[in-house]
């Protein structure tokens, strides 16, 4: 970008910005044009827009329409509005839209969230605001609860501390998909001028109603509900030491709470319980990485508990680490909790004969076909989706529209799990309080959770899972990971570990095919989405996929083989030839 070119955007966002905050960022740097770095910066700053993609927005913090900032929130909330309006005429007309706001410990989420609140009100859609910090999960049940059209919870899940995002909602309580994504898109694009009221005006004309215990007594109470044995629980919750963390954010309040009405011990580890977006005991809030759950680790080794069990920032999703044999502390995968979860849940429902007809288990494209088995054993049958739990809950409407109730779980592989029907995205809560069930339950047989895990893995295979994320940041980054991803599909992959390639899914161009015969395609039925699988003899798959929220992309490994030695290794081979490809186009 030309200098005068920056200038230009730079004071355009200055007149544009309410924030005083935001502003001086900006009007500082621009007062230090001359500079190298600060022309540098302000280039980042201006060289794109954060663009509202089909989640909302996700982005740094900081002035700038390439930032997350009080400016692009407003307009983001106006374009949703404006569509919301023209989606539900007879509500608008009768004055009875509403949205519901919720947001976690992230820097800025009383800014925004009351920017989001107001313009809502301003645009004549009644907004119910919590109060203090909520998880992601209850956000979606009480849009559901409260019957509204849309919601929007403030949050960037696991990012760094100087992320932010926003993510929207639909009436049926989950992330918008098709056609809402995309009209929403239009509508924020096209916004030239935000209607907002100031938080007083719209709390006196009740466009902005305050929330909070209404909703959290009810969302502590379907969770209970959900759970299978509450006779075993009364019966041997004291006999389970749980070590929780937070991890700063907003699961405290409903896991302790949840955990401790049931009977069970639970410890929450002190310098990790409140909410601080600083995030200051880790460098990433994030549960499928071991480093975020080290001080929950050391304090369950102290005090000889049972199980860790943590929560991201917005409670969505949720990790877990048990003790084996010799006292070790073993990190549980998305995949192999999901595993677990499965078995327990549909050999609770087949126990208690409450088993839909015609059962379902849902789990995106780049979750490891390791549960496939297992719903297979208890005649389950399996349907895939796009990466994005709102794929999980769009599947689950459909089957509730059909006047069915097929769905028996839904998960993905990045520690997101789906116990209930009431609740449309991955909730971290009730996965706690189903897991220390599970958890209560093996113990009554005599086992651990690893014991129950390795009997799976004797039975069905063993699967290793590996994952690479390059990052490829700054302006260059987006044309580099398109470069991959084209090379991936113009050269392909024949073989990878060894293996032969036996079919290449290729989603955004909707089709699957046999390398060695390419033309012979056939149509896949998910809508487009840049993702390439390549399906390999012996039932090894491997994902490759940019990330829809940063600046990366992605390659998941689900290795399989009859011995553990042989799955970890042709997983890691695997992973060589992936890096080298990826080492190729720096």
């Amino acid at each position: 970008m030309e200098k005068s070119e920056i200038l230009s955007k730079a004071k355009e966002y200055i007149a544009e910005e309410k924030d005083g905050a935001f502003r001086k960022e900006v009007e500082d740097l621009v007062a230090r044009i001359d500079d190298e770095d600060a022309l540098k910066e302000l280039e980042d700053r201006f060289y794109q827009s954060l663009e509202f993609g089909t989640a909302g927005l996700r982005g740094v913090m900081g002035g700038g329409t390439n930032r997350m900032n009080p400016l692009n929130v407003s307009k983001a909330t106006q374009g949703l509005a404006s569509y919301l309006i023209k989606a539900f005429p007879k509500e608008a007309a009768a004055g009875t839209l509403s949205a519901c706001i919720a947001y976690d410990s992230r820097h800025n989420h009383d800014k925004f969230s009351d920017i989001t609140a107001r313009v809502f009100a301003a645009n004549g859609i009644k907004a119910y605001l919590f109060t203090g910090m909520r998880p992601t999960p209850e956000l979606s049940f009480a849009i559901r609860t409260l019957g509204c059209q849309t919601g929007v919870v403030v949050t960037a899940s696991h990012n760094p501390p100087q992320y932010n995002g926003y993510k929207a909602y639909w009436s049926d309580g989950a992330q918008v998909t098709e056609p809402h994504d995309t009209n929403i898109i239009s509508e924020v694009n096209a916004v030239t001028e935000v209607r907002i009221v100031s938080r007083e005006e719209g709390i006196a004309s009740g466009k902005i109603v305050l929330i909070d215990k209404e909703i959290d007594d009810k969302y502590q109470a379907m969770i209970k509900a959900n759970l299978y044995r509450p006779d075993l629980i009364k019966e041997k919750a004291g006999s389970v030491k749980v070590v929780y963390t937070p991890l700063h954010g907003t699961g405290a309040m409903h896991v302790e709470k949840v955990l401790g009405d049931l009977g069970l011990n639970v410890i929450t580890v002190p310098e990790q319980r409140e909410g601080d977006g600083n995030f200051p005991t880790v460098e990433k809030p994030n549960p499928e990485e071991a480093p975020a759950l080290k001080m929950a680790v050391e304090l369950a080794k102290k005090e000889n508990a049972d199980v860790v069990m943590a929560t991201d920032p917005d409670a969505d999703r949720f990790g877990t680490a048990f003790p084996d044999k010799d006292g070790n502390w073993i990190l549980v995968t998305g995949n192999q909790m999901g595993a677990l979860l499965t078995d327990y849940i549909l050999l609770s429902k087949k126990e208690l004969g409450k088993m839909p007809e015609d059962p379902v288990l849902i789990r995106s494209i780049v979750t490891s076909p390791f549960v496939d088995k297992i719903a297979e054993s208890y005649g389950v049958s399996v349907q895939e989706c796009l990466t994005g739990f709102k794929w999980i809950a769009y599947y689950e409407e459909q089957y509730e529209k059909a006047g069915n109730n097929r769905y028996a779980f839904g998960f993905e592989e990045s520690y997101g799990y789906l116990i209930e029907t009431e609740v449309r995205d991955k909730d971290g809560v009730s996965a706690a309080a189903l897991c220390a069930e599970m958890t209560l339950y093996w113990a009554s047989k005599g086992k651990s959770l690893l014991d129950r895990l390795n009997e799976l893995s004797a039975k069905f295979g063993v699967y290793v899972d590996g994952q690479i994320n390059q990052y490829f940041p700054g302006i260059q980054g987006p044309g580099i990971m398109k470069g991959i991803m084209t090379k991936l599909r113009e050269d392909g992959l024949k073989t990878l570990g060894g293996k032969k390639v036996l079919c290449i899914r290729d989603i955004l161009n909707q089709v699957a095919f046999d390398p060695e015969n390419p033309g012979a395609k056939k149509s896949l039925e998910w809508p487009k989405s840049n993702v390439l699988q390549f399906m390999l003899e012996g039932g090894t798959v491997v994902s490759a996929r940019p990330s829809g929220t940063e600046p990366k992309i992605k390659f998941y490994i689900n290795a399989t083989a009859p011995k553990e030695d042989e799955a970890k290794g042709l997983c890691e081979k695997i992973r060589a030839e992936l890096q080298a490809v990826l080492d190729g186009a720096k």
